[in-house]
C-alpha cells in the first residue's frame, strides 16, 4: 500500500469527523485504491440475476465497472468490464447471455471466465503485420477478481488478503443477512437515482437510525418507525456492518414525540386511504416490522414491513453517487404477497413516501459544507464508542462505519 497522506482528522476518536472528507478529490483517489480494491467484499448482483449457464451481468465497485458472469460449467467469474487491448468497456448490455464477450472496438474476444481467446488479425493480412511474435494470449485476459456467494448475493474483491465472506460479516450480521434473504429470491423492480453527494454521506445516512423518525414525516405519523418502539442496534465485532430494528406498535406512549415539538410529529388525524400500504404480514415470527442492514463499505439490506430491496452505492466523483435498487419478492410468494410487496415498494426508491427525503437531505450536506471544510461534524448521540445497543436514538453504526474507514485509510 503506497504511503501518501489522506486527510488529516483532528483526534484519534471517532466523535469528529472532518468535512474535508466529502470534497477532497485526493482524499476520493486514494478511498478508490484502499477501500474499493482493498481487503474488502462489494456486492455485485443476486445469484439470480446470472441464473443460466452464459449469462452476464454488468456491475461495479467503487468507479470501476465489473463483469459478473456465469461460465459453461456453472461457475462464477467476476472480472474488470474492459479490455485489455486499449481499455473500451468491453460489454456494454446490462445483462444477457453469450459465448463470448468481444470488444467492439477491436474485436478482441475473450471468454466467460476471463481469457482472451482471439484478437481480429493476430497473424496480419496478407503476410504483413499482425502481433509481434513475443505476444502472449493468455497473458492478456480481463483482470480478475475474487468472488463469493452468500444467501444468493454475489460478491467481489480486488484483494488477496479479504477473509472468508461470512467471517467478513460476523456471525450476527450473517443471520440479518439470512434472516431477509434466506429463501430462493426474484427480483420484481428495479430503479437507479442519481444523488448529487459524496458516497460516504448516503452511508452515514443509512447507518443513521436517529434521523429516521425526525426528517421522514410518513415513518413518525402513520407509526411505522419512531424512536419510542422497541428496537436496538446490531454491530459487528469490526464495527463495520450493522443492523437497525425495530418493532411497529400503534399503541405506544408517544409523550416524548409531543415534548420535543418535531416537525415530523403531524398526526392531526391524517389517515390512508389504502392502510394495506403500511400492513404487513409477520413472515418471519419474530415481530420485527423493520430491519435495515448495512455492510461496509457501500451494500444495503432493506425490509419494511413487506418491502424487501437491496441496495447498492456506486461513487461517480467527489459529490456524486449512484443508488441502485434491487426489489425482491420470494420464489414462493402468491399473487396476493407479490402485490403487497410492490404496493409498499412504493414507500422506498428515488420518489418513495420515506426515501425521496433521504435523496433530498444528502445534497443538503454537500451543498452546505463547500467552503467550511475545516470544521467537523459532531457524532456524540448514545456515547462515543461502535457497541451494540438496545435503542435507536444513537449514531454508534456512524462511528463504527468511520471505524472501519480509518483503518483502511490511515495504514
Amino acid at each position: 500500500m503506497d504511503d501518501r497522506a489522506g486527510v488529516s482528522w483532528p483526534s484519534e476518536g471517532l466523535t469528529q469527523i472532518p468535512y474535508r472528507l466529502y470534497t477532497d478529490a485526493d482524499q476520493y483517489a486514494l478511498e478508490q485504491e484502499r477501500i474499493f480494491k482493498g481487503p474488502v467484499w462489494h456486492y455485485l448482483c443476486l445469484a439470480n440475476e446470472i441464473p443460466e449457464n452464459g449469462s452476464f451481468f454488468a456491475s461495479g465497485i467503487g468507479e470501476t465497472p465489473i463483469l459478473v458472469t456465469r461460465d459453461e460449467t456453472g461457475t462464477i467469474n467476476a472480472m474488470v468490464n474492459r479490455c485489455a487491448h486499449r481499455g473500451a468497456l468491453l460489454c456494454m448490455e446490462r445483462r444477457g447471455k453469450a459465448k463470448l464477450l468481444s470488444c467492439v472496438y477491436h474485436n478482441w474476444s475473450y471468454d466467460l471466465k476471463g481469457n482472451l481467446r482471439s484478437v481480429a488479425f493476430k497473424n496480419g493480412v496478407k503476410g504483413q503485420g499482425g502481433m509481434s511474435p513475443g505476444f502472449e494470449m493468455e497473458a492478456h485476459g480481463l483482470r480478475k477478481l475474487r468472488v463469493a456467494e452468500f444467501s444468493g448475493l454475489i460478491f467481489g474483491t480486488f484483494s488477496d488478503e479479504t477473509p472468508p465472506i461470512e467471517e467478513y460479516f460476523g456471525a450476527e450480521i450473517s443471520r440479518c443477512i439470512k434472516r431477509v434473504l434466506g429463501r430462493p429470491l426474484r427480483v420484481i423492480g428495479r430503479n437507479t437515482q442519481v444523488l448529487h453527494s459524496n458516497w460516504k454521506i448516503y452511508m452515514e445516512n443509512v447507518k443513521d437510525s436517529y434521523h429516521a423518525s425526525i426528517l421522514h414525516l410518513f415513518f413518525t405519523t402513520f407509526r411505522l418507525n419512531r424512536l419510542t418502539t422497541k428496537g436496538g442496534i446490531i454491530m459487528a465485532p469490526s464495527g463495520a456492518h450493522h443492523v437497525s430494528y425495530s418493532m411497529m406498535d400503534a399503541t405506544i406512549d408517544n409523550a416524548d414525540y409531543k415534548d420535543q415539538k418535531l416537525r415530523a410529529d403531524k398526526e392531526g388525524g391524517l389517515s390512508l386511504a389504502d392502510p394495506s400500504l403500511i400492513e404487513g404480514v409477520d413472515e418471519n415470527g419474530d415481530g420485527i416490522t423493520l430491519q435495515i442492514l448495512a455492510a461496509f463499505p457501500t451494500f444495503i439490506v432493506q425490509q419494511i414491513q413487506n418491502a424487501i430491496a437491496v441496495r447498492q452505492v456506486l461513487p461517480r466523483g467527489v459529490d456524486q453517487c449512484e443508488l441502485v435498487w434491487t426489489y425482491l419478492g420470494y420464489i414462493g410468494d402468491d399473487a396476493e404477497m407479490t402485490a403487497r410487496r410492490v404496493k409498499q415498494g412504493n414507500l422506498v426508491g428515488p420518489a418513495g413516501y420515506i426515501s425521496l427525503e433521504d435523496g433530498a437531505v444528502v445534497g443538503l450536506v454537500q451543498r452546505a459544507i463547500q467552503g467550511v471544510e475545516e470544521d467537523c461534524e459532531i457524532m456524540m448521540m448514545g456515547g462515543t464508542g461502535v457497541e451494540t445497543q438496545p435503542f435507536r436514538t444513537t449514531e454508534t453504526a456512524i462511528r463504527g462505519f468511520w471505524k472501519k474507514y480509518r483503518e483502511l485509510m490511515e495504514p
